[in-house]
């Protein structure tokens, strides 16, 4: 939800119902898993389907590279693997079964676009496996800056052809490099809501919360807006949302390695936590009476901004649950704006109150 107050309520995203496809597996229809059918009718058989085998072996699938291996699953041929929150596939089923390690974070595992990888390098806060840059990619300066960066943390460049690079990369423009390093680590509540240190000195929470926000583009460019206007860390559900996919990094250019994202299994009673914390919680929403001018002074101190959903906006429990909810007053025949579009507009008004 933009939080725009107008006729709408809808917000400009596109692509929220795109669904990852990596847990459908390569095999023919005719393959299945253990206790499959065949041991079901007595022949001890794993597998159905009598060309299953002989058509694998004539159209072998395209291979993937898990972030923190070096070994190769196959995918599904013309599939870019757009699953939420998921890391890279393997092979049958093992998008689906992830570890419990991967379950500690939130995504990031494999980050595209060259001021993404860029600022990866910069900020050295997570460890690169290494960095693939397309082959017949163009000359530029960043790209100079990248392989000079990675020289100097000793990080592998790899060179590899155009097929290979986009059987990999998994963002609809991830201009012809992409890095595989380790996942970002989950942040806890308690930490974001203690405040930050900035530059040296203390200051109070500044927070963004997300509702169910399913886009990976929006996600990646309100977590853009947020910390250029000084937030302080992101929570986001752990159901029902997106996580940090390659297309997020891509759009959020930098800002994943530097705000910490919690994950939290309900938002309304992590909202209702930072309220007895003492953090004021300001809701954006088309249809509130009030704008986002007239938010509470105390704005300058420990806050949480709400963003709904694309088209939705904010579901009425996390509505309850916020302190105020405001809107952005606009004067065209368009009844919204997109909610990475918003949440710039809020991120900002709230950094002028600090």
């Amino acid at each position: 939800m933009s939080g725009a107050k107008g006729r709408g309520r809808g917000t400009g995203g596109t692509g929220g119902s795109r669904r990852g496809t990596a847990s459908r597996g390569t095999g023919n229809r005719g393959s299945v898993g253990s206790g499959a059918r065949g041991a079901a009718t007595g022949r001890g058989r794993s597998t159905g389907g009598k060309g299953a085998g002989r058509d694998d072996r004539r159209n072998p699938p395209p291979t993937r590279v898990r972030p923190g291996s070096r070994s190769t699953a196959a995918v599904p041929s013309g599939r870019r693997g757009q699953a939420q929150g998921q890391g890279p596939v393997g092979g049958s089923g093992a998008g689906a079964r992830r570890s419990a390690k991967d379950r500690r974070n939130v995504g990031g595992d494999q980050v595209e676009g060259r001021q993404a990888v860029r600022e990866l390098l910069l900020a050295g806060r997570r460890r690169i496996q290494e960095i693939w840059i397309a082959g017949d990619t163009e000359a530029a300066p960043i790209l100079d800056d990248i392989r000079e960066l990675a020289a100097s943390a000793r990080i592998q460049v790899r060179e590899v052809s155009r097929g290979k690079f986009a059987a990999q990369a998994r963002c609809e423009a991830p201009q012809g490099v992409l890095a595989l390093a380790a996942g970002l680590d989950e942040a806890a509540l308690d930490d974001l809501m203690a405040g930050a240190s900035v530059r040296g000195r203390r200051v109070p929470p500044f927070l963004v919360a997300l509702d169910g926000v399913t886009d990976p583009g929006n996600l990646g460019a309100v977590l853009r807006s947020a910390e250029c206007a000084g937030a302080t860390g992101v929570v986001l559900p752990r159901h029902r949302a997106v996580h940090v996919t390659p297309a997020a990094t891509k759009a959020a250019a930098g800002a994943v390695e530097h705000l910490p994202i919690a994950l939290v299994g309900g938002l309304p009673s992590a909202l209702a936590q930072m309220t007895k914390a003492g953090v004021l919680v300001i809701g954006l929403d088309g249809a509130a009476d009030r704008t986002l001018d007239q938010i509470s002074p105390a704005a300058d101190g420990p806050v949480c901004l709400v963003l709904g959903a694309e088209g939705r906006g904010l579901s009425r429990l996390v509505r309850e649950r916020c302190d105020e909810v405001v809107a952005i007053p606009l004067r065209g025949n368009l009844g919204s704006l997109n909610v990475s579009a918003a949440a710039t507009l809020a991120c900002f008004e709230i950094a002028r109150h600090r």
